[in-house]
């Protein structure tokens, strides 16, 4: 049975989809990552730039964002020929100063500030609506050609002129008074935007998506049976509306333990934060995430087999592709993936495990195109990434290493101390004080002291050293002077 656990009480929002007792899918939405996409703002342009058909918009951001020609109500309205329309200039359409409700189409990155449309959309649990699309578009996911034809003769019957409509996959379902009142719940709110943005004296937010409930409300839609679980009586009935028609139960959560503790998911999400992942029979992946792509390798593990060696690698191969594709969906892995199997010397094996894999990676939500198997046995495919991976969304890169899960070495640093204290020989002064990590004062000093006698006897220094507390093999050097003063300030003894 499907399960849909919805924690909604809290600051960071979480749902997960559980198959057969075992999350699927995975989605966390915390206040500091919320994506501005689809977000309406009123706009300022501040400079129009005709030789890019472009202009720079203030929209209450840090960053000014960026508005083509061809995503103007008043480019895409005009009548005249598209190939006229083409060689005229935004100059023709807007001016500097002028303000306009505009929608982030794409996040700010870098340097680069956010892309804009002033073709404003605003979503509908059926249908799409924009005010100045002039077009009807029907999902390509409704198989019937019929049905799609249909639809799309109403949408065009029902929209004005100058207005378009978006008929989602979930209103072959629905009946026309439906769609039709949901049309005109949408240019009320579109009105009561315009209102909201007269009333502004500067640029602003006008309009938040809410992100959360329209990725729970498509997964929702996906579900035909099962149960609900969720900590919100206020959501509950909410979504009681969307699951009319459907053998979905939902139910509320009323004890005091975490309803992501209650349903193991809290341990499922310290496993997919892990790099090792432990199949059932002892085989483990591990999973190595880089900037540009993926790594994941199979490994037998404590797993032996009962019979001959191709036998235990095609077993644990396919064990593993299920996994793997879990993984995939729970962390939200995207860009390229290549997968390290344990190597099989039949093509027939190699095609049992890719069998294997596509079976558990279907009704995955992400488009995903698998290139097959490399001369070396890697699979290789490609998940189009829409947002942070898990890893990325919950944690942050280790301020010890620096993201590189490794350090210098305890004995790399004291030989870089000997080598800076060389700087310091035939000095003016006494003694030097260092201050350093135990272990590293250890190695310098040596057994009995007799590396760092020499080092004084060398550089013509008495080295005195001060506890430094650090997470890692560290020193610095403090001070230099004379013997008396430093002796004091010494607080690290080694023999």
């Amino acid at each position: 049975m499907n399960r849909l656990i919805i924690q909604h009480t809290t600051r960071e929002k979480r749902f997960s989809l559980l198959k057969n007792g075992k999350p699927e899918r995975l989605y966390i939405e915390q206040p500091s990552q919320q994506s501005l996409v689809g977000n309406v703002y009123l706009g300022t342009v501040e400079k129009v730039v005709p030789g890019m058909n472009a202009a720079f918009v203030q929209f209450g951001e840090e960053k000014s964002g960026f508005l083509f020609r061809d995503k103007l109500p008043s480019f895409v309205l005009d009548s005249r020929a598209k190939e006229e329309k083409a060689n005229r200039s935004i100059t023709h359409y807007l001016h500097q100063g002028e303000k306009l409700l505009v929608q982030v189409e794409k996040d700010a990155a870098g340097t680069k500030g956010a892309k804009l449309t002033a073709l404003i959309e605003l979503p509908g649990d059926d249908l799409i609506y924009l005010p100045s699309g002039k077009y009807t578009a029907v999902s390509k996911k409704i198989a019937d050609p019929d049905s799609r034809q249909k639809l799309r003769e109403l949408g065009t019957e029902i929209k004005r002129e100058e207005e378009g409509v978006i008929i989602r996959t979930s209103a072959a379902s629905r009946s026309e008074d439906s769609l039709r009142s949901q049309l005109e719940r949408l240019r009320t709110q579109y009105g009561e935007l315009e209102a909201k943005a007269k009333g502004m004296k500067k640029p602003g937010l006008v309009l938040a998506r809410d992100f959360f409930y329209e990725e729970l409300a498509a997964e929702l839609e996906k579900m035909k049976s099962g149960e609900v679980i969720l900590d919100d009586q206020a959501l509950k009935k909410r979504l009681e509306e969307l699951s009319e028609g459907k053998d979905l139960s939902l139910l509320y959560h009323q004890h005091s333990e975490s309803i992501f503790s209650a349903y193991g998911i809290e341990k499922e999400i310290e496993r997919a934060l892990k790099r090792v992942v432990w199949l059932e029979n002892g085989a483990y992946l591990i999973f190595d995430e880089a900037e540009a792509l993926t790594i994941v390798d199979v490994n037998t593990g404590k797993f032996s087999g009962k019979t001959d060696l191709r036998e235990t690698v095609l077993k644990t191969n396919k064990l593993a592709a299920a996994e793997i594709a879990r993984q995939l969906k729970l962390r939200d892995l995207g860009g390229m993936i290549l997968v390290d199997f344990i190597d099989m010397k039949q093509e027939e094996d190699r095609e049992a495990v890719l069998a294997a894999f596509e079976k558990s990676l279907y009704g995955d939500g992400r488009r995903t195109r698998i290139a097959g198997f490399t001369s070396l046995g890697i699979l290789q495919l490609t998940r189009k990434k829409t947002k942070l991976s898990l890893g990325e969304a919950l944690t942050e890169s280790c301020g010890v290493c620096t993201g590189t899960g490794r350090v210098l070495s305890t004995e790399t640093i004291a030989f870089r101390l000997e080598r800076e204290l060389w700087e310091y020989r035939l000095s003016d002064y006494e003694a030097v004080l260092v201050a350093a990590t135990t272990d590293v004062a250890k190695v310098f000093a040596g057994p009995g002291q007799v590396h760092q006698a020499r080092m004084e006897e060398a550089i013509g220094l008495k080295i005195y050293f001060t506890q430094l507390a650090a997470p890692k093999p560290d020193y610095s050097i403090r001070q230099l002077g004379t013997k008396a003063d430093l002796s004091a300030k010494a607080d690290l003894r080694l023999g």
